[in-house]
């Protein structure tokens, strides 16, 4: 069968001087020797250099890989600049052309890049408004929907949740109601006073709390396994939801923006490439969160390489081929 390369390293030089205006410089990693299973070479783009890009953390990272070894099965060669420091810098290059293809969120596209301040609840609807305004207003094309939901929760322990059969915020509001004392919360300080954060869930939930307790991210989630919090701000795709046996409760009231993940392209290379949207729709189609929630312990909780779990991901779900070193 024939084998096609992911340039996982730096291929050409001159990307490097494009991209240094930005900050950004082409990774060094392992390559892989992709062999296509159901995501077969496809004429058009066979031989054309594409560019990936993804933000600076587990999941992002493990969505560029992704896409990049879908193009190389594809016939691609692909340049790798997983990793941009910042959402800004990642749209910056995403619009300038120093990057290709990325995956970014609807609920960062709404609010941070197209200005908005209410969010839309529901997940299709808020999906449907970025990708219309930021094709109107700034050629950006964002391809099919993801139901990968990478938002804002409150989590406690599963054994403190199954003791007292909490599974949603409102369950959480009427538990507190009645046990005012257990209100103990562990969130990162911006959340604390940012109206779409612990003010704004106050408001529509009622809940009350007899402590807050502000952390950096990754001690939030510490706290609430340790007991140092009953309650704590997370992120919904974290892989430290499984590594730690936490449990998310539903945002019934859909009060926290939806951030559904999509890859995103300049709609002009879209025009020149159009097969490559067919290429990287069936990732979207199957990721979901516990399936990230789980990829994302294996790099964050494991110590496991993120482009191994990737490509293993890809191979099990039969994208490529098992074949695949």
């Amino acid at each position: 069968m024939r084998r096609t390369r992911t340039a996982l390293a730096a291929v050409v030089a001159a990307v490097t001087v494009a991209v240094s205006g930005c900050g950004l410089s082409t990774n060094s990693a392992v390559p892989f020797d992709v062999v296509p299973g159901s995501i077969t070479p496809v004429p058009e783009l066979e031989g054309l250099t594409v560019t990936v890009g993804s933000k600076d953390f587990t999941e992002q990272i493990l969505l560029g890989y992704m896409a990049e070894l879908a193009l190389s099965a594809a016939g691609m060669n692909v340049v790798d600049l997983t990793n941009i420091q910042g959402s800004s810098n990642s749209r910056l290059a995403l619009r300038t052309g120093d990057i290709d293809v990325t995956w970014e969120y609807s609920g960062t596209g709404w609010i941070n890049y197209l200005g908005h301040t209410e969010p839309i609840p529901d997940e299709r609807g808020q999906y449907e408004a970025v990708r219309d305004e930021d094709l109107n207003l700034n050629g950006i094309a964002w391809l099919p929907y993801s139901s990968l939901n990478n938002t804002y929760a409150f989590g406690t322990t599963r054994a403190y949740a199954e003791q007292h059969n909490l599974k949603s915020n409102s369950d959480m509001t009427e538990f507190l109601k009645q046990n005012p004392a257990e209100g103990v919360f562990c969130v990162e300080t911006e959340f604390a006073s940012r109206q779409d954060g612990l003010p704004g869930a106050q408001r529509t939930y009622g809940f009350p709390t007899t402590e807050v307790k502000t952390f950096g991210t990754g001690a939030i989630y510490a706290g609430i396994a340790n007991g140092t919090c009953n309650f704590g701000e997370i992120f919904t795709t974290d892989g430290r939801i499984a590594g730690l046996d936490l449990a998310v409760l539903e945002d019934d009231k859909k009060f926290f923006p939806q951030y559904n993940a999509s890859v995103v392209v300049r709609d002009q290379w879209l025009k020149e490439h159009p097969q490559a949207a067919g290429v990287l729709q069936p990732i979207a189609e199957t990721i979901d969160n516990q399936q990230m929630i789980e990829l994302g312990k294996k790099v964050d909780v494991d110590g496991d390489d993120a482009a191994t779990v990737a490509k293993d991901w890809m191979v099990s779900k039969g994208f490529i081929s098992p074949d695949t070193r």
